[in-house]
């Protein structure tokens, strides 16, 4: 079976997250999450602005490279009141487990008074195309780009801790990305 160009099967992809309220996580070539958001106008059409830089913050900030999403975790919540709590619930999880580059940190979460919501997993990136990335001889270049990029965006645009927070975030991957490239 052919494969489809990068474009079509991110599309493809992207229609088969839910259009729901809810929850989502922007995870990266290892399936690591980078961002956690929520989303009040349809989980489908937020990450969707995301990933076609069609006027994200966390995009225009330079916060996250899209080059390196390569999967979506959406957790549809059709009780509005109940996305604060398990956006912040998630965050600090992910958050814990590798440091996420949001601009808003939520407060530390109170215990759920509910059942978080089946887990939806959507790769927006074929296989083929994520191993060919996590080449190290890809992945670390770009890496250094993209640190590149920020740093010129906090020195030339704005300053703002959580650029700065994202710089750091950034700056352990580059580490990891680093080892990878020398064999360590």
């Amino acid at each position: 079976m052919p494969r489809l160009p990068a474009q079509v099967f991110k599309q493809k992809a992207l229609g088969k997250l839910p259009d729901e309220t809810g929850v989502y996580a922007l995870c990266d070539l290892d399936e690591t999450p980078m961002y956690v958001g929520q989303s009040t106008d349809g989980i489908r059409a937020r990450v969707r602005r995301h990933l076609t830089s069609a006027r994200s913050d966390v995009i225009a900030n330079r916060q996250i490279d899209v080059w390196e999403i390569a999967f979506v975790w959406a957790w549809p919540v059709q009780d509005t009141c109940k996305i604060g709590p398990l956006e912040a619930h998630l965050f600090h999880q992910f958050n814990g487990q590798s440091p996420l580059v949001n601009g808003t940190i939520p407060s530390e979460p109170q215990p759920l008074d509910f059942h978080i919501p089946e887990r939806v997993r959507v790769q927006v990136m074929d296989d083929k195309e994520i191993d060919a990335r996590r080449d190290p001889t890809l992945r670390f270049p770009r890496q250094i780009q993209h640190f590149g990029i920020l740093v010129d965006y906090i020195l030339n645009t704005q300053d703002k801790p959580h650029l700065r927070r994202a710089l750091n975030v950034y700056l352990e991957r580059l580490r990891r990305y680093f080892a990878e490239f020398v064999g360590d």
